[in-house]
Order: structure tokens, then sequence, then C-alpha cells
């Protein structure tokens, strides 16, 4: 019996206090994101490290001192097993980048299985070489390490992947029938920022949160508001690609629009969401005078977004092997 292993993976987070600055490390120190070399990246990843983890320990002292994207992603995985039958013939793992479980711990496991086929399944919509090329790099090279020697396909993204689209164009509509009489409302679709440089080098995320934008204010055809992109988590001295999301809200407060706040480029609750929209933001809407300001859920678990998710994994073991 073929034996089909799909790694479900995301970036990862802390899962608990302690963890918070080996996270940050991690995660500066990778080639991909912080782009010098070697050495000097090491050292540059202990210095923001440090001087990042007292901030990072207080926006996850306020969602109870740890990350939930394990947990949560977790569900998302046990959600996909179910869409795909039997875990005897194809099981779904979990994988993260930049805190456990690693890429090598998710390729031991998989290993210890005995899959024959691996796909890598990112739970990232839209492809960045900072996240979904990340993973998959190392993902190749610790199965190398390993002697992991199953066929292994890559979901490369699904920016207009029709489960997501209706996910999140239906979550969408429950917060826009919540809104009051008055101005039109501004959907803010906020996705996570990128250096500027990344998109010059030739980055497709951008366009790509454009063609999901795009995908899924098609499908809220029928409903009144306006739509804008902007990005949000910006960190360090250069510049990011804009409009930025707190200069959105500042302006939609200055002109009394009122806001549904979709975070367009994440599948799972964290402190992204919990943290800089739910609270950070929120009070920035409130001081700005924004109306009312309605923040979207993620798409998490929802039936159509897990239906879509199973879909990618047949289309890609009905292609070609390779990545």
């Amino acid at each position: 019996m073929s034996k089909t292993a799909v790694v479900a993976f995301n970036l990862g987070g802390p899962d608990r206090p302690a963890a918070v600055r080996p996270f940050l490390f991690n995660l500066f120190n990778d080639p991909l994101i912080l782009r010098v070399p070697g050495p000097l990246r090491w050292l540059l990843a202990q210095l923001i490290s440090r001087r990042r983890t007292p901030v990072a320990l207080e926006i996850y002292a306020k969602i109870g001192g740890r990350s939930p994207i394990l947990e949560l992603t977790q569900a998302q995985a046990a959600a996909l097993q179910a869409a795909l039958g039997d875990p005897a013939e194809m099981r779904v793992f979990v994988g993260m980048r930049y805190w456990h479980p690693f890429a090598a711990e998710s390729v031991a496991e998989v290993k210890a299985w005995g899959a024959d086929r691996v796909v890598l399944l990112p739970l990232y919509p839209q492809f960045s070489t900072s996240t979904t090329d990340s993973f998959v790099r190392v993902w190749q090279a610790e199965a190398a390490r390993a002697g992991l020697t199953a066929e292994t396909r890559a979901v490369c993204c699904y920016p207009v992947e029709p489960g997501f689209v209706e996910a999140t164009a239906a979550l969408v509509r429950e917060r826009l029938a919540r809104i009051a009489g008055g101005k039109t409302p501004r959907v803010l679709f906020s996705a996570h920022g990128l250096p500027k440089k990344f998109i010059e080098a030739g980055d497709p995320y951008c366009s790509q949160v454009e063609l999901t934008v795009a995908a899924v204010t098609r499908a809220l055809a029928g409903e009144t508001f306006e739509t804008v992109i902007s990005y949000q988590s910006r960190v360090g001295p250069l510049e990011w690609v804009k409009p930025y999301t707190d200069e959105e809200i500042e302006r939609a407060g200055a002109e009394g629009v009122p806001l549904v706040v979709v975070p367009i480029a994440f599948v799972s609750e964290h402190s992204e969401t919990l943290v800089e929209l739910d609270i950070e933001y929120r009070d920035l809407a409130g001081q700005r005078g924004v109306p009312q300001y309605e923040r979207v859920p993620t798409v998490g678990t929802h039936p159509a977004f897990i239906a879509g998710l199973a879909r990618l994994v047949r289309a890609a073991l009905a292609g070609p092997p390779g990545i």
C-alpha cells in the first residue's frame, strides 16, 4: 500500500515566554529573512532578538504568554485529515519554520511512518521567498540529511483557490452585516508586510495578495463597500511595501469611514491578528475616530477552506513529481 505524507507547514511561534528569544533568533537568522552573509547574519540575529525580546514578551503576554499557532494548525491538520480520508494511506503532519515542530522533526516523523510520497502544503495562500520558499529549502536539506527518499511535491500557492476565496468572502460578509448605517464601509484587506526590496527583487507576494483581494471582492458581489489593500507588521529601518495598515486606519478615522479589517494573508490566528489587529489597531481606530471597527476572523477550519486544501493536495498528487 502506497503511503502519502501531507506536511502542512507554517511559521511557528513561541510556546512559552522562555521560547520567545530563541524563536526570534531563528527568524532573523534565516538567510531569506535577513539577507546578509552568514557570520554577519548570525551576529545581527543575536542582537535583534535580544533587543526585540522585551517588546515581544509584552505582546505575547496579552494572549497568555504564548502563540496559539501550533494548536490552531493541528486543528487544521485534523480537519484536512478528515477530508482526505484513511490516515493509513494519507496522513497529515505539521511542520513549522522557526519553532517546534521544526522541519527536521517533521522529516523524522514522516520517515518513521514510511511515506512513499510527500506533499508539502503551505499554510500561506500567497507565495513569498521569505515564507514558503524558506520552509521548502529547509525541508529539502533536512530530508537529505535524514535519508528521506520519498517522492516529494510542493504546493506553491493558492491565492485564488475557490475554497479559500469562498471562506474569506463568507466571513467578510458576516462582518459587513454588522456595520451600522452611515457612510459606505471600507474593507481593509491587511496582509503581512515585506521589505520593499524583496518585491523589487521579484518576489510575487504583493501581486498574489492583489489576486486574492480581487477574487474575494468578486465573490462579494451585491455588497456595497470600498476596497483597500494595506500591509502590517513592519519592523526595522528598511522601507516596507505600502500603504501601511496603521496609516489607512488613521485615514479612515479622518474621513469618518467604518472599517472591516480582513487579515488576508493569514489562515490562523496569532500575534499579528490577536494583538496587532484586535488590540493595537482597534485602539488606534478608536483614538482616530473610526466610527466602527470590525475585524474578520481568519479562515481557520472553515469547511470551504479545508475542502480547498484537500483539492490542492489531490491536484499535487495528480501532477508531475518535483519541487
